[in-house]
């Protein structure tokens, strides 16, 4: 194999791809980058068994095509640190050079056919999707999904199709998050699928064009995406997602309007009182105010005040302050709007068009 190419792309590649590479794996072929020259092309191919991507580069000379598996972050640092504009990948025995100018690396490589086979992305039954929108509906969603041991099938992102509609839901039990926006396809169908939450971020990190309309797959095993750079595959997770449905109030007798960058400052002044055994603040609501309330027996309290915009029966709700930042960070509009109707029922928060955020409350001592 041998290839030149511009150093830039080269670390582009190589940093996506590592992106998803282990640091150690039960099978050590997977620590490595695997790469493939064609005749018009390098493709940078990495995998952590859950989640790959091939990273596609045309812009390149390729001399002699071949295949190669390298140690990945070596490569990738060794190519990050490079001077030259131009870098020439080329095997030389059992080994292969990276070059540019005066500088050179030679890498140990391993034999091509220990590396697990990574799919081609089906262009049948896919659908189109703007990149700025399943970005957004990502970063709309990801946080609210679960991290700990445990209730494995929300260690994901449910990912649905309904006609021209694409919608996502992540959930750990406490909160929830939903958002939907349009397809650009006209009919996409009935899909549905609960992607890796890692799967999902990967997606993001290779789509540097917002305007590009990127390729999406429902496989029965993998749900991919393609974009002009690269193919990215996230292994499903199995289970039955919550019925999440069930947890977003129909209707609601309480209504409070807010803006959001004051409650975001209100919520933090006083959540900095709180402790990690007692992490909840109190909102306490009648006609035109919201008093924020929190309490340590270890550090005090604090009260803030604010004006809302209040429609409803006087009386107060708690809320876990990190979850309510969370969703704030996320609001896209300057107002947000919080609907319940129990101290004990869920707290809905409508962030933005099509953008609903649901939030357990917690009861403390009056």
């Amino acid at each position: 194999m041998k290839v030149l190419c511009e150093r830039e792309k080269l670390r582009e590649g190589l940093t996506v791809a590592t992106s998803v590479i282990p640091m150690k794996s039960t099978r050590p072929a997977v620590e490595n980058v695997y790469l493939v020259a064609t005749d018009d092309a390098l493709e940078l191919v990495g995998t952590d068994l859950d989640v790959a991507v091939r990273f596609r580069i045309e812009d390149v000379k390729v001399e002699e095509p071949g295949t190669a598996l390298i140690p990945a972050r070596v490569a990738a640092d060794f190519v990050r640190d490079l001077a030259g504009d131009t870098v020439t990948l080329r095997t030389k025995g059992d080994n292969l050079l990276i070059e540019s100018g005066d500088d050179c690396c030679e890498l140990t490589t391993i034999d091509p056919d220990e590396y697990p086979v990574v799919a081609r992305f089906e262009e049948s039954d896919s659908v189109r999707v703007m990149a700025a929108t399943l970005t957004r509906l990502v970063s709309r969603t990801s946080f609210a999904a679960a991290r700990e041991a445990g209730r494995y099938a929300m260690h994901g992102i449910l990912t649905q199709t309904e006609g021209d509609e694409l919608k996502m839901i992540a959930t750990d039990g406490r909160r929830l998050a939903m958002a939907s926006a349009a397809l650009e396809d006209a009919d996409a169908g009935s899909k549905s699928a609960i992607v890796p939450t890692k799967g999902m971020q990967l997606f993001c990190r290779v789509m540097d064009d917002p305007t590009e309309l990127v390729a999406v797959h429902f496989g029965e095993s993998q749900f991919c995406l393609k974009t002009t750079k690269a193919e990215v595959f996230a292994r499903l997770i199995d289970g039955e997602f919550p019925r999440y449905s069930a947890v977003i109030p129909p209707s609601t007798e309480n209504r409070l309007e807010a803006d959001a960058t004051t409650l975001t400052q209100k919520l933090k002044l006083v959540a900095n009182v709180t402790s990690s055994d007692t992490r909840a603040v109190r909102l306490s609501m009648e006609k035109g105010a919201l008093t924020i309330f929190g309490r340590s027996a270890s550090t005090g309290e604090a009260t803030a005040h604010m004006p809302v915009d209040f429609d409803g029966k006087p009386g107060t709700i708690a809320f876990n302050p990190d979850y309510l930042i969370d969703g704030l960070k996320n609001c896209e509009s300057d107002t947000v709007r919080l609907e319940f109707n129990e101290k004990t029922s869920p707290g809905k928060f409508t962030l933005g068009e099509n953008y609903v955020y649901i939030v357990m409350p917690i009861t403390i001592d009056a």
